[in-house]
Formats: C-alpha cells, structure tokens, sequence
C-alpha cells in the first residue's frame, strides 16, 4: 500500500483524472421562478443535495427546450456534485434516475470521474465529506456571509488526498455502510413523519371520522379513515369525534380559535454578541432555521447568557427570511431573534409540532411582508386562525403519534452516533493515519 498523493482539483485534472468542474448558467440566462414547471428537467439547487443523493421529489424542474438552450451546467447519473455559493459544501453523487440531464444552478458545481481506474466518484465525494475539505473551502468561501462563495476557479486550488484504486475501494467500503444506513433512517423518519401527518391531517383538517359517521358510516374501522386497523382500538377513538356538523362548518362541539390561546409561544430574542461561541460553553443557540435538519437541529453555535428559552419537545419556528420552516428542540435550548418556540397548554409535543405543519401555508404569507425580509411578529402569530377540538381527541393523537415521534428521534440519534463515526473515521483515512489493507492483502 502507498501513502496517499496530495494534490489538489487542478492536479486531477491535468493528470487526466477528471474533467474540468462545470457550476449552472449565470446572468441573464440563468432560469427565473418563473420559468419553473411541474414536469421536466430537474433544476438542482444546493438543498437539493441530501444525504448524498439529489432529492429529485422536491426540486423545481424547467422545461427540456429551455434546458437545451442553455449553455453549460448539464450534469449526468454518476456526477459527483459540490454546492459553493451561499449553502457551502453540501455534496452528491447523481443517482439512477428517469430524466436524460439534470440541469445545475449556479450555487452547485459537477464533478466528472474521467479515468475510473485511477479515482472513483464514491471515494471522490467522501474526500469532499471529509472534515478537512469542507473546513478548507468553506474558509475560502467565507462561510456564514450572506455572499459565502467559491468559484470554479478557486475550486482548482482545494486540497485531494489521492490513494491508489485498490485504497480507495477500501475506504468507500468501510464508510458506505455508515452513510446507506444513515440514509435507511432518513427514509424510515419520512415515513414515521408522514403517517402522524396523514392521521393529523384526517382528524383536524379534512374532519374525516365525522364525515364519515355524518355519511352513515357504522364500521370504527372505517370511521377512521383505515388508519387504525384495530378494531377495539378504531372504536374508542371513533367514539371521541362529532357525528354531525355545526353551522360554523365544524365538528360539533368544535371551535375556531386564535394559536395563542391554546399555545405558549415564545418568541427569540439575540443575546448580546459577545456571548457567542462554538466552544459548548452554554446552550445550544439558534438565531435562525440555518442549523435546522429533517425535525432536530445540528449544535453549531453556543451561548453562554441565554435570554431566552426553548425546552426539550418544543417546536421551534423560523420567523424571520424565511418564514414558517420548522423542527423539534433536541434539548433546553437558547434561540434568537429568527427563532419561536411554542407547545400545546396540555403539553402535547407531537400535536403542537403537527398543528404548526399544517399552518405553515399561513406562515409563509408572511415570507412576503416587512420593508427589507419577511417576518411574523407575537401579536400576528397568536392570531393565527386553529380549529380547537375536545381535550380527549388532542390527547387521543398524541398517544398515536408521540410513540412515533419517539422512534423518529431514537432513529436520529443512531444516525448522528453513525455520523460521527464516519467523521472520526474519514480524515484519518483521506490522510493515511488509518490504513485498511485491500481484500487480496487480508486473503
């Protein structure tokens, strides 16, 4: 086994390894909103990278003639992907996909393995994982700026530790495990988030079990939508909803309220700069959504005066640019000016959590408000129009979906142990320190 060569982009591409990096279109042809379509070719932003794959569910599409008569950014299955503009460092490997191209923006560069006997694309992405990579270029791009960018050219520039082949297969065979079953979390907590969703949404939204006993439905099972199978179960449960509507439109019983008289909110507030640290010292500190992940947020900034606070279970809202995007606190938390936190008065987690999902269309409306970004001040917020139903129906769903809430953060705690073993192991092995004989050695 060879100790690794240390080159950089540049180098790989005058050996022949790779071709040159190519980013989107920019100026004035680079594609506008509202050139988007609802079917076409992706249009791949930098949060469109997501565990290592491009989330071709959420991002926007253009059409393929617009694609066509664009200049450069066409990306292909097997391209790895680097974002270098505003979001830093976020990577990706295209997947098998159904689309002839994928079409770049120019916040996200693509990275083409041209000889596969000297560099795999696998191995090519964990070295632009590694600790030390991303420390590098997000440095060079200013990270944390709201105009953090690396451009192509100084791209060239960025570090590689080049193992031989046979190394390099071994060291995307140590690490791929880690980041498939991070991956099989993901998708589980997906899952776990849209079944407490589709039930929350039956009950509070479209009132299904009273439509349903309204229309003459008999069978419980049934009453709920089929999403309680269990007979015994299915009829408690459909005991607890309204047979009938009132005038209002409404369950029975039921009422139209404002947030804040069945929420605690609490809205952000910065405690003084000096405070801050990325040391631990403190809580964890959260100004805006940038830390937010799936449903908990990553500890990036610390503060060792919090003013104000978020507990364990709270939902936590962005209310400043942009407006309504949501997670759960890990912990007791501090959170600034770009942050609320608000939970049920019955202290139902899950149930708070769901309500804030299903009125975030009322959030975003004020994306759109203010002199310079959006924002949602207190006396707007706990304005906000809820449907408040019977004590025993919130208590009813948070028995159904706190367990499942739980699963989902056992499931991420797994994946951050996996993730740090993967960014212990990763450095060690770019640099050589870790040295993992090939298959035929160990034979």
């Amino acid at each position: 086994m060879s100790d690794p060569v240390a080159t950089t982009v540049q180098g790989l591409i005058d050996a022949g390894i790779i071709h040159r990096p190519i980013d989107g279109n920019h100026g004035s042809i680079h594609p506008k909103s509202t050139d988007y379509v609802p079917t076409g070719i992706p249009f791949v932003m930098a949060t469109d990278l997501v565990d290592g794959r491009v989330d071709f569910e959420t991002c926007y599409h253009i059409t393929e003639k617009q694609a066509k008569s664009l200049r450069k950014g066409f990306a292909q299955v097997g391209d790895v992907l680097l974002s270098h503009k505003a979001t830093i460092g976020r990577t990706a490997i295209i997947q098998e996909n159904p689309f002839p191209f994928v079409m770049l923006t120019p916040q996200v560069t693509y990275y083409r393995v041209k000889d596969r006997s000297k560099l795999s694309p696998e191995y090519l992405k964990y070295v632009f994982d590694s600790h030390e990579f991303q420390k590098t270029m997000k440095s060079w791009a200013g990270d944390g700026s709201t105009r953090a960018y690396i451009g192509i050219t100084a791209q060239h520039k960025l570090p590689i530790y080049l193992h031989d082949k046979a190394q390099q297969d071994s060291i995307v065979e140590i690490i791929d495990p880690l980041v498939r079953k991070i991956e099989l979390n993901r998708r589980m907590n997906e899952t776990l988030e849209g079944m407490a969703q589709a039930i929350f949404r039956d009950w509070f939204v479209d009132f299904g079990p009273t439509r349903r006993k309204a229309a003459g439905e008999a069978d419980p099972v049934a009453i709920m939508g089929g999403l309680i199978p269990d007979p015994a179960r299915a009829a408690d449960l459909a005991a607890l909803f309204p047979a009938a509507f009132g005038d209002d439109g409404l369950p029975g019983g039921w009422t139209q309220a404002e947030f804040g008289a069945e929420f605690d909110l609490t809205m952000g507030q910065s405690p003084p700069g000096d405070t801050y640290n990325d040391t631990g010292d403190g809580l964890p500190f959260f100004q805006g959504r940038t830390d937010f992940g799936f449903r908990y947020p990553e500890n990036r900034k610390f503060c060792s005066a919090p003013s104000r606070i978020a507990n364990a279970g709270d939902t936590l809202i962005s209310v400043r640019a942009p407006v309504g995007d949501l997670n759960m606190a890990w912990e007791r938390c501090c959170i600034g000016r770009g942050v609320a936190c608000a939970r049920h008065k019955s202290g139902s987690t899950s149930y708070t959590f769901y309500t804030l999902r299903s009125l975030q269309p009322e959030l975003e409306l004020y994306e759109h408000t203010g002199t310079v970004f959006g924002a949602i001040n207190r006396k707007q917020f706990e304005r906000l129009p809820i449907v408040k139903s019977s004590n025993a129906v919130v208590e009813a769903f948070e028995a159904i979906a706190g367990p499942m809430d739980q699963k989902l953060k056992l499931s991420t705690q797994e994946s951050r142990t996996l993730a740090e073993t993967r960014d212990y192991l990763l450095p060690r092995l770019m640099s050589g320190m870790v040295r993992v004989a090939p298959k035929a050695e160990v034979a």
